[in-house]
């Protein structure tokens, strides 16, 4: 086992016993993080790390919530490492029947290929089903793979166990309690970033190849995003329950790696969830708690 893989291992033990690392000026950061993270009337989880320091704050960090799309960065690491391990390839022909564009579901891809019957690569696939948060492809890599105890187990076979990968999109679409079982605690996204972003995942090529395409997101741009100077660097991975019938959000997340000016990186992972606010509400909460981070860390620089 690599040096990196065994502190990332524990790191993620620590992550699960305590709530506050010693992340500069700490007690305050946590303070606001927890005052702005209140203004909801909901679950609100969240996971600071930075990753040349580690430091650590979290809010909820330990406690689960549904993933929705976010469990489409997983998803892609499982993908990348059958790539990284000769399985796969970049330029290949995935073919896509008709039947596997299923209507009713978030899906560009479906948009730019209405009947079906096409063949495209599985760099397409990737960008389409984590830049754009594509639904049908996320059901394709996983088929592709071997279904979502794959993609489960390597996760778990990298030391993060606190996250739990049962249900395609497809079925999610049929039960939303389904949504339930494909659940992570904040730390342990945190963590599973902060790993990645440090190359313990996945080969150099593969780990630049993902962030180029995480920094393309097209979902969420009012989440980590929003208050954070235009043109700032943000790898990040969304997820949305949308409103039940009851009027509840369910899920309604952000997951990323902020690039700050000075180069250093740190990992935020907001979760929302259980919550009758507004989509609006929800966002500005996380754009708070990103800004509140970015703002601590350039004063630090100044």
């Amino acid at each position: 086992m690599k040096i990196g893989k065994i502190f990332f291992f524990k790191l993620l033990i620590f992550l699960l016993f305590v709530q506050i690392s010693f992340y500069p000026q700490t007690e305050s950061l946590q303070k606001k993080i927890e005052q702005i993270a209140k203004t909801v009337k909901g679950n609100v989880g969240v996971a600071i790390i930075g990753v040349g320091n580690n430091d650590t704050i979290t809010f909820n960090g330990n406690e689960k919530f549904p993933m929705q799309s976010v469990y489409k960065f997983p998803l892609a690491l499982a993908v990348l490492n059958s790539v990284d391990k000769g399985r796969l390839s970049l330029d290949q022909k995935i073919f896509i029947a008709k039947k596997d564009l299923l209507p009713a579901t978030w899906s560009p891809l479906r948009e730019k290929y209405p009947d079906g019957n096409v063949s495209v690569t599985l760099d397409e696939l990737l960008k389409v089903t984590v830049a754009w948060s594509d639904n049908n492809g996320c059901d394709i890599l996983f088929r592709l793979v071997g279904g979502t105890n794959i993609v489960n187990d390597f996760i778990h076979e990298k030391g993060v166990t606190n996250i739990e990968i049962t249900a395609t999109e497809e079925e999610m679409h049929k039960d939303a309690q389904v949504q339930f079982s494909n659940w992570s605690t904040p730390s342990a996204m945190a963590v599973l970033l902060c790993s990645f972003f440090h190359g313990n995942i996945l080969s150099k090529k593969s780990t630049n190849y993902l962030m180029e395409i995480m920094a393309k997101t097209s979902t969420g741009t009012k989440r980590i995003k929003g208050l954070l100077p235009e043109g700032i660097r943000v790898a990040h991975k969304t997820g949305s329950s949308g409103r039940n019938e009851q009027g509840v959000i369910e899920a309604l997340n952000d997951s990323g790696i902020v690039t700050l000016p000075n180069g250093d990186h740190f990992v935020i992972v907001a979760f929302i969830s259980n919550t009758k606010e507004e989509e609006a509400v929800c966002e500005s909460v996380i754009a708070q708690i990103a800004k509140v981070v970015w703002d601590q860390n350039i004063s630090q620089d100044e």
